[in-house]
């Protein structure tokens, strides 16, 4: 089945990929791919549309980044935001300047016409703005469509070639009628059609997995999560019985987890599910390494090590299915974007690995990755369990991982996780945990002076894991946390509680 398309340029900015959510939650396809593309990459992808994202540039200067002229030629409707309309704007013969007040922050914005990107709405709405640099002179065939006090130019419009610029961000929550006006570019501008749904994706997915994998064998790294479970799911039912899970006990599991996960899926679903006992092996490979990159890239190679082994007793699997999502690729680093952190399943993978990877969840967002379980019968209990990163634990204690340690991480998380599901009956919270921040603290116990660990409690609530604000729990609940801890958990004797959304923080500590 094929769906409409629309292509996301990425200048650089830190807001790009909530272009992308934003333009799928209206069940319109896009991808986001560099600034930097050729024309013959960009006719391939065949777009509908093309949005030209944010940045931290000045579009003045030499090395400024530039797209292929021919985006605006008039050949795809073209929205640019904020740098990406200074662009357009810069590449069509108008002018952008260095502006004597810069805008940061919400502002109030007057629309000055209707009938395009503001249909349908009041005079004036509030927009998140955040540049140094402003439209200062319209290239010719453009209409002022918006203006707020700073930026005399706020909006552009040139119906005849379909070429639209904001200076506002309209994919952050800050900007009110921000979804409006994405959805008055797709529909009323470029006139798509809702075709990016969860059953086209499943129909066309397992038709490329048919194609990729053919009659060959494959085993999937089932870590008993979402991702990975819906992955299988989606090549079990392209492939069939030549998909082995392989679930890997590596040591790093949280309390009672290797059970929990071999009775939810061995031999439920129709998927074939072999266990692996690996603490050891990972355990000794750690030892004595502190640094997180480091950490995550021994356990993605351990990883692939062992499935290599094991893949030969089941028919030499050719392909290794994973669980990857959108955000991995993203905060794992690509052409235009910093290196965040590297996932064991994207950037801690071995050079020299044998497999070729088969990953259907790679463009999805995590709330997608969800309905797509749910349509293929994944019970509900398991489609929202908590996430669960590839390096477990071993991420959530900070410095070396040995097994005193990771005893104490495994009983206070316990405690987390019991007491705030009990609380949270409506899921309201998206991802919760303990971590164990490598402090001691000096403390009183039974009268006597103690100096033990530090337990970090760390809650927060988010959509699809690309961004997060920490969640207000009830001090009552924070404190039977606590209390619990330090009373049942040997070796602690604190308990803090992590205050800090993404960004500037990562959901996990490491």
């Amino acid at each position: 089945m094929l769906y409409s398309k629309v292509l996301i340029l990425d200048f650089g900015g830190q807001y790009n990929q909530l272009i992308a959510r934003r333009v799928r939650e209206q069940q319109v396809y896009c991808e986001i791919k560099p600034y930097n593309i050729s024309l013959e990459e960009i006719e391939n992808f065949n777009p509908a549309a093309i949005i030209l994202s944010g940045g931290p540039s000045s579009v003045y200067k030499g090395d400024a980044p530039k797209c292929t002229p021919e985006v605006f030629s008039g050949k795809w409707p073209v929205l640019g935001i904020c740098y990406g309309m200074q662009l357009m704007v810069q590449q069509l013969g108008g002018e952008v300047k260095r502006a004597n007040h810069r805008e940061y922050g919400t502002i109030s914005m007057d629309i000055l016409d209707h009938g395009g990107l503001f249909e349908g709405l009041g005079e004036e709405t509030e927009v998140l703005m955040s540049h140094s640099d402003y439209v200062s002179i319209p290239p010719s065939g453009f209409k002022v469509t918006a203006k707020s006090g700073n930026t005399p130019v706020a909006a552009i419009e040139n119906h005849k070639d379909k070429l639209y610029g904001i200076q506002f961000h309209p994919e952050v929550i800050h900007t009110v009628a921000g979804k409006e006006i994405i959805a008055n570019f797709l529909f009323n501008i470029c006139k798509l059609q809702k075709d990016w749904t969860m059953d086209s994706f499943i129909e066309k997915t397992v038709e490329e997995i048919k194609q990729q994998i053919g009659d060959k064998k494959a085993v999937c790294g089932l870590s008993g999560g979402v991702d990975s479970a819906v992955a299988a799911l989606l090549v079990h039912r392209a492939i069939g019985d030549n998909l082995t899970c392989i679930f890997v006990d590596h040591g790093l599991l949280r309390k009672n987890e290797a059970e929990e996960v071999m009775e939810a899926f061995e031999g439920k679903l129709g998927l074939k599910v072999v266990k692996i006992d690996a603490k050891e092996e990972f355990l000794s490979k750690l030892k004595g390494i502190t640094d997180p990159e480091q950490k995550r890239k021994i356990i993605g190679n351990e990883f692939v090590r062992i499935f290599e082994r094991e893949a030969v007793k089941y028919g030499n699997g050719e392909f290794l299915v994973q669980g990857t999502l959108y955000p991995d690729v993203v905060e794992s680093g690509t052409d235009t974007a910093t290196t965040i952190k590297t996932h064991h399943n994207v950037g801690g993978l071995p050079e020299d690995m044998k497999f070729q990877l088969c990953e259907p969840l790679r463009n999805l967002f995590k709330d997608e990755v969800r309905e797509v379980g749910l349509k293929l019968g994944l019970p509900e209990h398991l489609v929202w369990r908590q996430p669960f990163p590839g390096p477990g634990l071993g991420i959530r204690i900070m410095g070396e991982v040995t097994e005193e340690k990771l005893e104490i991480l495994r009983e206070a998380d316990a405690i987390v996780r019991e007491e705030i599901i009990n609380y949270d009956k409506e899921r309201k919270v998206w991802q919760f945990f303990a971590v164990l921040p490598g402090t001691y603290s000096v403390g009183v116990m039974g009268d006597d002076r103690t100096y033990s660990q530090v337990v970090a409690v760390r809650a927060v609530g988010s959509e699809d894991g690309m961004t997060a604000t920490w969640s207000r729990l009830p001090y009552d609940l924070l404190d039977k946390i606590s209390k619990r801890i330090v009373n049942e958990v040997e070796g602690v004797n604190r308990v803090v509680y992590d205050i800090t959304s993404k960004p500037p923080g990562t959901i996990e500590w490491e």
